[in-house]
């Protein structure tokens, strides 16, 4: 049974960051509790747990554009995270999680603002028919989360810009995301602001749940743990090296010829290349599946390894027109 209440509210807008502390407040939440953690990213995409990212996001054109992919332990879609956006989390023990209850705070936190919240189906809020929430899921054992996304101004170009499939052919085995009708808060209330949604969230946290809450404090040692925490989310590995195969195909022509290339893709790796060319120099092929095979699919490695092969500009014009 649920009988203290804790909050907290990162300051942070680094969204492995952010991840990192997630975890480590689900790690460390007590028998009897429950946390409410509210948190930003900027500029970010996060991708679920068994997403693939290059069938999820223009990877490349994010970065260059001085955002991050990130992936998250929860299960679910691609969603994009700007300043605009603000983040929830339940956490407590497993035995006392309690779907209903964690999305009434949510409803009575939004109608309290004049919003027309609705819960659609098990997993999203709505309002005016118009998605503004998605929620996923943990369950880790003893302990598990709710967290989501609330859209009150977030910028929906970069949204549709980052999240819309990129032209290059991914035939994934990873979860596809489901494209929805969303809304912005500032639509149905003008003069909505995070902080304001905040402050009414906190309020109906601690209504629904019948107790006040207290602020959770960090020592020195939830800090190096979510340092290191960090770390991991940062790191290629855990972003771009679950074990998602996939094929990846493109073709171009040049001057010197036309080429298909081909290449199987695991843990972000190029694991086989073949390339078919009507170029003259008969070794252009089996020069260009030895340079791309064993390369990280990431457009830096990709034009490293391209610059000692023969039309390696071309090729990776080619490949940069893919928007990986």
């Amino acid at each position: 049974m649920i009988d203290r209440l804790f909050t907290y509210e990162s300051g942070s807008l680094d969204p492995f960051l952010n991840l990192a502390m997630e975890q480590h407040l689900l790690e460390t939440v007590d028998g009897g509790c429950c946390l409410l953690y509210l948190w930003q990213n900027e500029n970010t995409v996060v991708i679920g747990r068994n997403q693939n990212p290059w069938a999820e996001c223009r990877v490349s054109l994010l970065e260059e554009e001085g955002g991050h992919l990130a992936r998250r332990l929860s299960g679910g879609g691609a969603v994009f995270h700007d300043v605009g956006n603000l983040n929830f989390t339940f956490l407590m023990p497993t035995e006392d999680y309690d779907l209903e209850k964690q999305q009434r705070v949510l409803l009575t936190g939004c109608r309290s603002l004049g919003i027309p919240a609705e819960l659609s189906g098990r997993n999203d809020l709505t309002a005016d028919g118009r998605k503004f929430s998605g929620n996923a899921f943990y369950h880790n054992g003893p302990r598990s989360y709710h967290h989501g996304t609330l859209l009150v101004d977030t910028d929906g170009e970069r949204l549709s810009r980052y999240l819309t499939p990129a032209k290059a052919k991914l035939e994934a085995k990873g979860v596809p995301s489901v494209r929805a009708r969303v809304v912005n808060l500032v639509e149905l209330c003008p003069s909505l602001t995070v902080d304001e949604l905040k402050g009414a969230l906190t309020a109906a946290f601690e209504a629904v749940y019948g107790r006040k809450s207290t602020p959770r404090v960090l020592t020195g040692e939830d800090q190096a743990r979510v340092s290191a925490l960090r770390a991991q989310y940062a790191g290629w590995p855990w972003r771009f090296g679950q074990k998602l195969p996939f094929t990846f195909r493109c073709e171009g022509r040049f001057p010197w010829g036309g080429v298909e290339i081909q290449l199987r893709i695991d843990e972000g790796v190029v694991k086989q290349a073949a390339v078919y060319s009507d170029d003259m120099d008969f070794a252009f092929p089996p020069a260009l599946e030895t340079a791309l095979t064993g390369c990280r699919f990431a457009l830096p490695a990709l034009h490293t390894a391209l610059q000692p092969v023969p039309h390696g500009t071309d090729v990776f014009s080619l490949l940069q027109q893919q928007e990986i």
